[in-house]
């Protein structure tokens, strides 16, 4: 296993075609003094052929054993054990001090990160990436959100019984659809200026009231709650669990809102707990006929009480969507922004032509979840000890 090898494998996760690297990134890893191992077809669900990337450097390998054997540094997008048909094969070919980085899910799958420690392996999670100025550029969490927050849209669109822009037509003027995001993260954002540009007319609620000048830059109305919100950002810049009371009221105030709109999207999400209720089942039953709800909490059980992870119901003439890995759906450029990030990431660990792991570092520390055989992240092992406890 020579430590400065990287090897790129073919993701397993269900319907994943998004690749970690792109040909386009291949020469800035060779001239870091690192080597290129790519797993032969791993690029192709994304639109990048196995030409692409000997052209640019890469060495094509066939078989999946070698890589795992060969490389010092292995990056995914999703990690290994992702897929439970393939969860033991992929541990078992780990190696001893074998660096690897990814999509780890540090806060929901505490079995994974304890299989990494046993393993012995250095594991980096690509969502514990901290949100400071110089860690920009690494932020796949931000890149991912701006794809799904994008898709979210053209579902709804798609799915709704009209049309979104203001239509003047010999048949008469039709009125533009009503769009309600809930949650301004990146992906709520980006959800906002899709909509917008599709000629929607946007309206936006977060429980962070320092997010009103962004959502109204974009456009949209900012939806103001009677409710006391000041603890509701966390120093990482991602919303705070609220209590019980906080949601119930916060879901009483809404409901006028979603009576009127044609489309809520909602995006929030609170690490390591689950995605808080933000519609419940009477909300939805006030809604148009023919209304729609995007869910992009899906893979976190969901901000409507209603939502099916990975399915579309319909529901009193209300259709729920509940789409997972929407990025995916995306994955050429989905590819090249994953791809940037990672990069970024892995030369910065690279020194000198070797790997530089300082702890004392920021990015490094907070990113690391396990390492000499032990879970190495506080915040992951806080997270473990109160489930355990």
């Amino acid at each position: 296993m020579d430590s400065m090898i990287v090897g790129i494998l073919k993701e397993t996760f269900q319907d994943e075609r998004r690749v970690s690297i792109t040909p386009a990134v291949v020469p800035s890893i060779l001239n870091a003094g690192l080597q290129i191992l790519f797993e032969k077809g791993a690029g192709e669900p994304a639109g990048f052929t196995d030409r692409e990337y000997e052209e640019k450097g890469a060495k094509i390998i066939s078989e999946r054993k070698t890589i795992f054997s060969s490389s010092g540094i292995l990056l995914f997008v999703r990690g290994p054990g992702a897929n439970p048909e393939f969860r033991k094969e992929e541990f078992e070919m780990l190696r001893k001090n074998q660096v690897l980085a990814g999509f780890l899910e540090p806060f929901y799958a505490p079995q994974t990160i304890k299989e990494l420690a046993k393993r012995e392996v250095i594991a980096f999670a690509m969502e514990l990436i901290p949100r400071i100025s110089r860690a920009q550029n690494m932020d796949a969490v931000t890149s991912m959100g701006t794809i799904g927050g994008y898709k979210s849209v053209l579902l709804a669109a798609g799915a709704l019984h009209k049309m979104f822009p203001l239509f003047m037509t010999a048949a008469g003027r039709i009125s533009p659809a009503n769009v309600f995001v809930i949650g301004a993260g990146v992906a709520g954002l980006q959800a906002i200026a899709t909509a917008k540009r599709l000629g929607a007319v946007v309206s936006a609620y977060d429980v962070r009231p320092a997010v009103k000048e962004q959502i109204e830059s974009l456009g949209a109305k900012f939806i103001e709650l009677s409710i006391e919100t000041v603890k509701a950002e966390q120093s990482t810049g991602y919303a705070s669990a609220m209590s019980a009371d906080f949601y119930r009221r916060q879901q009483e105030l809404m409901t006028t809102v979603l009576a009127a709109s044609n489309v809520a999207i909602t995006t929030a999400l609170v690490p390591a707990k689950r995605a808080p209720i933000l519609i419940t089942r009477e909300m939805v039953l006030k809604m148009k006929p023919g209304a729609v709800i995007i869910d992009l909490a899906a893979e976190r059980e969901g901000n409507c009480e209603l939502t099916q992870p990975g399915k579309t119901i319909v529901v009193n003439g209300i259709t729920i969507m509940g789409p997972t890995n929407l990025p995916s759906t995306v994955p050429y450029d989905a590819s090249i922004m994953y791809s940037k990030n990672i990069t970024n990431f892995l030369l910065y660990l690279v020194k000198n032509g070797s790997l530089q792991l300082n702890t004392e570092d920021e990015i490094i520390r907070e990113t690391m979840v396990t390492k000499d055989g032990e879970i190495s992240n506080a915040r992951i092992k806080e997270i473990l000890a109160e489930r355990s406890g």
